[in-house]
């Protein structure tokens, strides 16, 4: 973090505040534009005053403060005769909350609001990266490669879809919970996995955006801590997000697993993910439900995390864990992974005979005809990997992938 140590204060407090400060605004006044508008005053007074009058002893709470007195401002100036008497004893009204959610805490109701089901996900993604994130609609609109102006409309339309389907700022019920937390994590997931690898554009991983979901992850966790799925994906990400520095080589080329230098690994990234793993495999083992997607999904990180070597991982074991995560998400991209675990296991003619069996549904996915031309390659049948190759190379979007499948390509043998 560069900058004076005011600037580091404001950033940090962006960074930390941001969601709490929205969230509650949100909460108090039942309106994502004030709250957010009101937020973003109070971070702009704050680069204005801080400097001059030091930063305070409690930031969070001077920036609550500032932000309630910006929003009362405005409902003063806006609202008519009548009601301003009443806006007015809002700054000095002090009574709890009633009660909205199985869990109090105003950021989680936060979340679920950004991620309710009756939101498309494209508006999901862009509401949760501003209203939770603080992420500047440019930011946003940069990350997923499309105008300001479409994104802005884009939120602009989220915000009146919620305020006229009257979509409540709360938590759902404790009976529906777990149903609408699948979307809140398919939605953080979706943004880790655009930061992972962009699936567009000049960079191919987005840190920005990465580090972003893992923020998000880590609130959650913070809020639902009990919630074997939240545990489960924010294992996952820090063991994915474990091999970031070693993924993409200096000359811009995508680096894959097996070529990768582990000694570059983010080893206290690693040892986290590991114990978060552990915790939910003796979870389970004291009586909590199965593991889900996210949770099967970390335990196969972790075993790719946990080899010295690639030559040292235990494809057994993580054939078995695709076998499990099959049962509850029997898709094409699913087999798709265990037949490359398959590959190891039982060589490639029997991993290229479960592949070619995908062919119809995967298509037109650059990763299918990745993983085919490299059977195709190991197996001797040159030419054919060849065309397979060229497909790859013009399914995908990513210029580092793009580079690694050109190279791959260029091996082969005539």
């Amino acid at each position: 973090m560069t900058g004076s140590p005011v600037d580091q204060a404001i950033a940090r407090a962006h960074q930390e505040e941001w969601a709490r400060v929205v969230a509650g605004l949100a909460r108090r006044f039942g309106d994502l534009d004030l709250a957010e508008d009101a937020a973003a005053e109070a971070f702009v007074a704050a680069v204005e005053r801080w400097p001059r009058d030091g930063v305070p002893p409690n930031p969070g709470a001077w920036l609550t403060t500032t932000a309630t007195r910006k929003a009362i401002d405005r409902l003063r100036r806006e609202s008519h005769r009548d009601d301003k008497h009443q806006a007015a004893q809002m700054l000095s009204d002090d009574t709890p909350h009633d009660p909205t959610g199985p869990v109090e805490d105003d950021r989680l109701r936060l979340v679920f609001t950004c991620c309710h089901p009756a939101l498309a996900m494209e508006a999901r993604v862009a509401l949760t990266l501003r209203l939770l994130g603080g992420l500047t609609v440019a930011e946003i609109a940069h990350a997923f490669l499309v105008p300001e102006t479409t994104m802005a409309r884009r939120i602009t339309r989220a915000k009146a879809k919620i305020r006229a389907a009257r979509i409540p700022y709360r938590m759902p019920s404790a009976g529906d919970i777990r149903e609408r937390l699948a979307g809140v994590l398919a939605v953080i997931y979706l943004i880790f996995n655009e930061g992972y690898l962009a699936t567009a554009g000049h960079d191919p991983l987005r840190a920005d955006l990465t580090d972003e979901a893992i923020r998000l992850g880590r609130l959650l966790r913070m809020l639902l801590p009990d919630e074997g799925e939240v545990t489960g994906l924010l294992a996952l990400m820090l063991l994915a997000d474990a091999r970031r520095t070693a993924r993409v080589s200096h000359a811009g080329e995508l680096v894959t697993l097996d070529e990768q230098d582990r000694g570059a690994w983010n080893r206290a990234l690693i040892i986290e993910g590991h114990a978060l793993v552990r915790e939910r495999i003796a979870a389970v083992a004291a009586g909590a439900e199965p593991p889900g997607r996210y949770q099967l999904l970390a335990a196969i990180n972790a075993v790719h995390t946990d080899a010295p070597s690639a030559r040292d991982t235990d494809w057994s074991q993580i054939v078995a864990l695709y076998d499990r995560l099959i049962r509850l998400d029997d898709s094409p991209i699913v087999r798709l992974n265990r037949a490359i675990a398959v590959a190891e296991v039982d060589g490639p003619d029997v991993a290229l005979a479960e592949i070619d069996r995908l062919r119809e549904a995967l298509d037109g996915y650059h990763a299918y005809h990745a993983a085919r031309a490299d059977l195709l390659r190991r197996v001797g049948r040159s030419g054919e990997s060849r065309t397979a190759y060229d497909m790859a190379i013009a399914l995908a979007g990513n210029a580092a992938e793009r580079a690694y499948l050109t190279r791959r390509r260029d091996q082969l043998a005539w």
